[in-house]
């Protein structure tokens, strides 16, 4: 059932920064390919760079939250990013969640805990749609659902333009070069430099906020990727260590065999 769910999730989230965004209006002419990021977490080495995540942590927040969800993190996950259990305790108090119901059957508020999962800035689907004509996609799976993912994020985020003459849009709607059929109902989130102050002191140029916000859906989509490389390479390991054993085994069993 979980699969099944998983499945269904994915299905939906692939349409992510996509169908769910679009207007009713498509440009003409062809769809640029995303641009070829390098990523850290490229390649069966490959590991997150865990301040770009912790800096892409902050552009969700201070941008992204407005309209988009991750409703497969909770807070507890973030201590995979480096943060201390403090200072997840001390990110997770800055959101009100609902609780209960109590003693007289009520529900209620209260500050969130690191075992919340983090709140979706809309109590229910049909309310994010009234808000945004549509309902934001949820953001949890959306690097690994989109096709080139964290280029395409990175890209999409990076690519808005001025319309060509021959295309014509509407008040909501607005031209991405990298978005399919070009016309979407997205505004741009990184409509500026300096959106957010990070606290290593990086400057937040919008190349730098699409970049680590793509390396922070990333992790979201795949938390444990560097723990299934880990794995991966003790596998191959072993399978060349057990198999040299075995190798060397069948010689001894055999050597005073004729052939």
């Amino acid at each position: 059932m979980r699969a099944l769910i998983k499945s269904a999730a994915l299905a939906a989230f692939a349409l992510g920064l996509g169908a769910a965004s679009t207007g009713t209006a498509f440009a003409s002419g062809t769809t640029e390919e995303p641009k070829q990021m390098q990523w850290s977490f490229e390649g069966p080495f490959g590991t997150y760079d865990k301040a770009a995540v912790q800096r892409g942590f902050q552009v969700y927040q201070g941008i992204c939250q407005a309209c988009h969800g991750l409703d497969h993190l909770h807070f507890r996950d973030l201590t995979d990013l480096g943060f201390t259990n403090d200072e997840v305790k001390v990110i997770a108090m800055e959101y009100e969640v609902t609780d209960g119901p109590d003693d007289e059957g009520k529900m209620f508020t209260r500050k969130a805990l690191p075992a919340d999962p983090i709140p979706n800035p809309f109590p229910n689907e049909k309310a994010a749609a009234y808000a945004n004509g549509k309902a934001p996609p949820d953001l949890s799976l959306i690097a690994k659902a989109r096709e080139d993912g964290p280029n395409y994020v990175h890209s999409l985020l990076t690519g808005y333009e001025e319309p060509p003459a021959d295309v014509h849009l509407t008040g909501s709607q607005y031209y991405n070069k990298y978005f399919p059929g070009h016309v979407i109902a997205m505004p741009p989130p990184l409509a500026s430099d300096g959106l957010v102050t990070y606290g290593d002191g990086t400057e937040a140029t919008r190349g730098q906020m699409a970049s680590d916000v793509a390396n922070f859906l990333m992790w979201a989509a795949e938390p444990k990727l560097e723990a299934r490389k880990q794995t991966g390479v003790k596998v191959i390991i072993f399978l060349v260590i057990f198999a040299g054993i075995l190798y060397v085994t069948k010689r001894r069993v055999w050597r005073d065999v004729k052939h």
